[in-house]
């Protein structure tokens, strides 16, 4: 299967016949990073959101078993290792933040969460990585309505404005790991790293534990009406 080398998502027909007629210098893209290039360099996924990766994110989200967050933070970290060149970086981890009233009634950032064990798990490897997690540092200031029903443009207007970064944050010339759950449509991932880009970051990586393929994405559209 060819995958988008910006976003990793699977080329679609149209895509590969892109390819066939010629190979961008950048190597492959989807449609969708064609029309509209993200603000990250490039994002990737431990395992498709199915089965056993399926189940502990929903518990991790919705049951609140805070205990699977190291086997699920274990898997984010399988993910960040494939961001070839990243452990000779001092890196500044970030997670997509909730809206302050989610977090609270949840009792915990789920992406936090992963973000603290997947660093943990990463330094214990002999690979030298050098990573900090900063919860801080990206704020959400607005809760958005559901992203599903909506189209690629659509997300991308639903979410201009949801987040900013402090303003006391050191993120000018500093490349930044942006982390999450799950990669779903990427709208929330691109905003994210839009945002860290004007505020100086020199270049944005995305990872997160699990992702969602374009089917199910339309799927759960379905079930909002």
């Amino acid at each position: 299967m060819a995958l988008c080398g910006c976003c990793g998502e699977a080329l679609d027909m149209e895509g590969l016949r892109y390819v066939g007629a010629h190979l961008p210098a950048e190597g492959l893209r989807c449609a969708e990073c064609r029309r509209v290039p993200p603000a990250f360099a490039r994002a990737v996924a431990y395992g498709l959101y199915e089965y056993e990766l399926r189940e502990m994110v929903h518990l991790l989200k919705y049951e609140r078993v805070r205990a699977v967050a190291r086997p699920l933070g274990s898997r984010l970290a399988g993910a960040i290792r494939m961001l070839e060149g990243l452990a000779s970086s001092e890196l500044m981890v970030i997670p997509v933040p909730l809206f302050p009233t989610k977090e609270r009634a949840r009792g915990y950032n789920q992406a936090g969460l992963l973000a603290e064990s997947a660093v943990a798990e990463l330094k214990k490897s002999a690979s030298g990585w050098k990573m900090r997690v900063e919860q801080a540092v990206l704020r959400r200031v607005r809760d958005t309505e559901s992203q599903f029903a909506l189209t690629p443009r659509q997300r991308r207007l639903n979410l201009r404005g949801a987040f900013e970064v402090a303003a006391d944050a050191r993120v000018a010339g500093r490349e930044v790991l942006l982390v999450d759950d799950i990669y779903t449509t990427g709208a929330t991932a691109r905003e994210c790293a839009r945002v860290l880009r004007l505020a100086g970051a020199a270049k944005v990586w995305v990872a997160t534990a699990t992702r969602a393929q374009p089917e199910m994405v339309a799927m759960w559209g379905q079930k909002q009406f």
